[in-house]
C-alpha cells in the first residue's frame, strides 16, 4: 500500500481521515486525559493535511472549550518533537510513565535535551489544565462569560446552540519548526428541550454532518476520550484494508482491539479481555469480520451513509472523436 498510495518525493495519495472524540463532562473525563487522545491524533504517522481530529463536547462546556485552546498551543511544541524522534507512545503522559530504557535506539544527539525540555513543558501544560479544572469548580451566579463579556453560549447545556471552533489546520497556525498541522475543530451540537439527544449516537451523528461539510473524509476514526492512539501507524494499517482495491470496497469498517494501561503482569482480574477480543474478534474475520465495540473503530462513511456520495459534474469537452462515436 505503502508503495502504491505514499511515495517519497510525490504528494500523498492516502485518503483524508476524519477522527472524532466524543466526551460530555469534563469533571468526569478529566481534559487532562482528553488532551493525551487528542495529542496522541494530532501526532499519527499519516499525511498532516489528511487528518483532521473534532473533539464533540456534548456537554457545552466552557472548561473543554478553553483546554483545547491549551492542547492546540502545546501541540505545536509536541507533535514536532514525537515525529522528529519517533518516540512511542505519542500520548505524553503515558510516554513520559514508561519504565524503560528511553535512551534504546536513539542516535540524535540532542533527544536527551529536547526531552527533558519537552517534559517540563509538559508538566507546566498539566499545571495550566488543572487550574482550568480547578476554576470550573466554581460556576458564577450569573454562568460563564466569555472573554469578549458575552455569555458563554452553553450555560444552559439542555438548550444552546450549535458551536463549532477551529483552532489547528490551514489558518491555525504551524507548529514550531514551521511545518503544517492537522486541523482541529470544536463541536458542540446544538440541543433543545423539545428534541430528544440520542446521548453519543446524536453526537456521533452530529461529528458525521459536520465533518462533512468541512473536509468530508471518506474514511472516519471514531475514539473515546479516554482512547489514546498507542500505535501511531494505525491510520495506516487500517487504509490496508479500507483502500485496498480489490477488498476495500466491500469493508464497511476496521475495528481495533482495546488495550489498557495500568493493569498487573498476570491480569488476574482479566481486563485485557483478552478472550473477547484476541480470540472471539478474531474469529468473526471468517463470517463478514468482527462486531463495533464503541471505540477505534475506522468506517467507511459511503457504508454510513448507505450511498456514494454526489460528485462534481464534470465539464463535457466536444471534440471530434466523440461526437463521431457519440460518447459522452
Amino acid at each position: 500500500m505503502g508503495y502504491r498510495y505514499y511515495r517519497e518525493g510525490e504528494p500523498s495519495q492516502l485518503a483524508v481521515v476524519d477522527i472524532f472524540v466524543s466526551t460530555v463532562d469534563p469533571l468526569k473525563e478529566p481534559p487532562l486525559v482528553t488532551a493525551n487522545t487528542v495529542l496522541s491524533i494530532l501526532s499519527v504517522d499519516y499525511p498532516v493535511d489528511k487528518v483532521s481530529c473534532y473533539v464533540s463536547d456534548d456537554g457545552a462546556a466552557m472548561l473543554t472549550f478553553e483546554a483545547l485552546s491549551e492542547i492546540a498551543e502545546f501541540a505545536r511544541k509536541w507533535v514536532p518533537f514525537s515525529k522528529k524522534y519517533g518516540i512511542e507512545p505519542r500520548a505524553p503522559e503515558w510516554y513520559f510513565a514508561q519504565k524503560i530504557d528511553y535512551l534504546k535506539d536513539k542516535v540524535h544527539p540532542s533527544f536527551v535535551k529536547h526531552r527533558r525540555v519537552m517534559k517540563r513543558e509538559y508538566e507546566e501544560f498539566k499545571v495550566r489544565i488543572n487550574g482550568l479544572v480547578a476554576k470550573a469548580t466554581k460556576v458564577p451566579e450569573e454562568g460563564w462569560i466569555m472573554q469578549d463579556g458575552t455569555p458563554w453560549p452553553g450555560n444552559n447545556t439542555r438548550d444552546h446552540p450549535g458551536m463549532i471552533q477551529g483552532f489547528l489546520g490551514q489558518s491555525g497556525g504551524l507548529d514550531t519548526e514551521g511545518n503544517e498541522l492537522p486541523r482541529l475543530v470544536y463541536v458542540s451540537r446544538e440541543k433543545r428541550h423539545a428534541s430528544s439527544h440520542h446521548k453519543k449516537a446524536g453526537a456521533m451523528n452530529a461529528l458525521v454532518r459536520v465533518s462533512a461539510v468541512l473536509t468530508n473524509g471518506p474514511f472516519l476514526l471514531n475514539l473515546d476520550c479516554d482512547s489514546y492512539i498507542n500505535n501511531n501507524k494505525a491510520v495506516r494499517e487500517a487504509m490496508c484494508f479500507l483502500m485496498d482495491p480489490n477488498l476495500g470496497k466491500h469493508v464497511c469498517y476496521v475495528q481495533f482491539p482495546q488495550r489498557f494501561d495500568g493493569i498487573d503482569k498476570s491480569d488476574r482480574y482479566a481486563n485485557q479481555n483478552t478472550v473477547f477480543f484476541d480470540m472471539n474478534l478474531r474469529g468473526l474475520d471468517g463470517i463478514q469480520g468482527p462486531v463495533y465495540v464503541g471505540t477505534g473503530c475506522v468506517f467507511n462513511r459511503t457504508a454510513l451513509y448507505g450511498y456514494e456520495p454526489p460528485l462534481k459534474p464534470k465539464h463535457k469537452k466536444e471534440g471530434f472523436l466523440s461526437l463521431l462515436c457519440g460518447g459522452p
